[in-house]
């Protein structure tokens, strides 16, 4: 499962109900006290309630309630649970899902009480009609009853299963369920046995803080080893389980033959003797470790940077060990990266994070206030937190007015010490700009009066708006500088409808200014890679057509995710297209045509350098 929506309501300074969208990497931006860490912790609590534990003065003073909501929304959710040994279900039968078909759970905890204990519901589209409401929360011999009451035929219906009685309910009264949005308690019956599957599917959630004291069993040596020991009991969570039942099962036939042994002295003495397990063993808790380095020293002696770089090299295993398989789903939330790192690492550092967070089954959390690292971080990563006009709480993102906000909070410029290039290419992402790099150098080496995007520094590439911040900064100063933008855009949307970017395009090309825009006669660029180059890479055979979703198809033969495709094809293996295979994919020499037309604006461009030394920047 993946972390869509984090929801937070009456939680310290979040007094209305917020919903944060997640992205898979996401970074937290505001001024001291915002309440950056705050998020961090609510998860930390919504997960695990271990290295930050809900306290009875969490809820917001501000607030008439001491009632506090921490709820995840999660996509990618198991297609099957289940709930014992002989009853499978789904989340849809059980109609459990949110309106967007996703997994919404809210735990809700009361602060008026010393220790606040969670309460878990499923907030999800539900049937409200009478005595269909509260199947789940009916143990099988009242579902029993309820089935007759309500007159469903019992033909074909395993009655030894739950799941399989409520879904012959629902279909009696399909149609006739009157669903609506319902939060549905999880706290007995089958509702606690979806809960507990659904509790063990869910993401390992992983925090490390900035502020620690120095001990014997410094977290950010022993968190990472905690972390590794929790991933692999998830890995082997179905032996251990196996091994766990087998051991029930023994202790329960010890108990069978000792009842018949005391019925032997008497009969009535005894008709059951069941053991009762009072709860199941903790594994993670049995394993206990310590660190240490050179000469036997224990590494909590270490200087706290050295610690810091334990953790930054644990991330960085982490990205070669889950590169190319497909893991258990983990959650890191990192505070202030940089703490107590040298400039050069803290650019390492956000790199790592970065490349982890594209791994399959990956999310990574950070907050930071360091302008060097937040201009690195992709702009639709950004969440800024700060407070409304009438003092609410938001965290914003996506927008000019975020990107300008976070820029200047943090003091990010441009860098203007290289020459600035007259023409500034502008594409819908990053992945774009890789292929564009590629597909140049080989269209120079056919024709070298066509442009090499990776030599010629007459030019710069940056996806529209910015990759990452600073290239938002450095693309609001180039455009401010009156730089020729050639765009272009991806089609999208097969003929006779209209281009996804056609108002746009139309824009940019009403300019009296040089620049000019194309939109692709394909779906996207991935339609203009040779297949011979993806199986030559990707070591997959396939055959497409000019709108074919081509990351998509090969998500489906292969066994990466669509995100990390989409990486490779315009990395990787556009690197190995030859001249030929642009020609033999490209028939029409459509991309060759856009170099011709940069060729001709860079021979005519001027150099924005002088405008830029005579012309008060703002």
């Amino acid at each position: 499962m993946k972390l869509k929506t984090l929801i937070i309501e009456n939680f310290r300074s979040y007094k209305e109900e917020i919903r944060i969208e997640m992205s898979d990497f996401t970074a937290f931006i505001g001024v001291n006290d915002a309440g950056k860490s705050t998020i961090l912790e609510a998860m930390e609590i919504f997960f695990n309630n271990e290295v930050v534990k809900i306290d009875s003065s969490d809820y917001c003073v501000h607030s008439g309630s001491k009632l506090v909501q921490i709820g995840c929304i999660f996509t990618d959710v198991p297609e099957r649970i289940v709930i014992d040994s002989t009853s499978t279900t789904s989340l849809s039968q059980e109609y459990l899902l949110n309106n967007d078909g996703n997994l919404e759970i809210h735990k809700l905890y009361d602060c008026s009480i010393k220790s606040p204990k969670e309460s878990v519901n499923i907030k999800c589209i539900h049937p409200t009609k009478t005595q269909l409401n509260d199947l789940l929360q009916l143990k099988i011999s009242d579902l029993k009853k309820r089935m007759k009451e309500l007159s469903v035929d019992e033909n074909h219906i395993d009655l030894r299963s739950s799941s399989s009685i409520r879904k012959a309910i629902f279909n009696h009264f399909d149609g006739q369920l009157q669903l609506s949005e319902r939060n549905i308690p999880l706290n007995k019956e089958d509702g606690k046995s979806i809960w507990e599957t659904l509790s063990l599917k869910l993401p390992i959630f992983a925090l490390f803080q900035a502020d620690r004291p120095s001990k014997d069993d410094d977290s950010e040596v022993q968190d990472p080893m905690k972390l590794a020991i929790t991933e692999a009991i998830r890995q082997v969570e179905t032996e251990i389980n196996q091994i766990v039942g087998e051991i029930k099962r023994n202790v329960e036939e010890v108990a069978t033959r000792t009842l018949q042994h005391l019925q032997g002295f008497d009969p009535a003495l005894a008709n059951e003797l069941l053991p009762q397990f009072k709860n199941d063993p903790k594994w993670d808790s049995l394993f206990k470790l310590t660190l240490t380095g050179d000469n036997s020293i224990p590494i909590n002696k270490r200087g706290s940077g050295v610690r810091r770089l334990i953790l930054l090299s644990f991330f960085k295993a982490e990205v070669e060990r889950k590169r190319g398989q497909s893991a258990v789903p983990v959650i890191y939330a990192i505070e202030e990266p940089e703490t107590s790192q040298h400039p050069s690492n803290q650019l390492k550092i956000i790199k790592t994070l970065l490349e982890l967070s594209n791994e399959d089954n990956c999310q990574v959390l950070i907050t930071t206030h360091v302008p060097a690292l937040a201009g690195e971080i992709p702009i639709e990563s950004l969440r800024y937190i700060t407070v409304d006009p009438v003092g609410r709480k938001v965290v914003l993102e996506k927008t000019e007015f975020v990107f300008d906000q976070v820029a200047s909070a943090l003091g990010i410029t441009p860098d203007i010490s290289k020459p600035v290039p007259p023409v500034i290419i502008c594409v819908e992402g990053s992945n774009d700009v890789n292929f564009l790099r590629h597909i140049s150098k080989v269209i120079h080496q056919k024709d070298n009066s066509l442009p090499d995007l990776t030599l010629d520094p007459r030019l710069t590439v940056l996806p529209l708006g910015g990759s990452t911040l600073a290239d938002w900064v450095k693309h609001r100063y180039l455009k401010n500088l009156g730089a020729i933008e050639i765009h272009i855009y991806d089609r999208d949307y097969e003929p006779p409808a209209e281009p996804k970017y056609l108002f746009s395009a139309n824009s940019v090309n009403q300019r009296q200014d040089g620049s000019i825009a194309f939109i692709t006669s394909k779906k996207e660029l991935e339609n203009y890679i040779h297949p011979e180059c993806i199986k030559n890479i990707m070591g997959l055979d396939i055959t497409f057509g000019d709108f074919d979703d081509v990351p998509k198809m090969l998500r489906d033969i292969g066994e990466m995710g669509e995100s990390k495709i989409k990486k490779w094809l315009n990395d990787q293996v556009a690197a190995t297209m030859t001249y030929e295979h642009l020609c033999a994919i490209d028939k029409e020499m459509e991309i060759e045509s856009w170099f011709i037309e940069i060729s001709k604006r860079l021979n005519r461009g001027m150099l924005i350098a002088e405008v830029a030394a005579s012309t008060e920047i703002i």
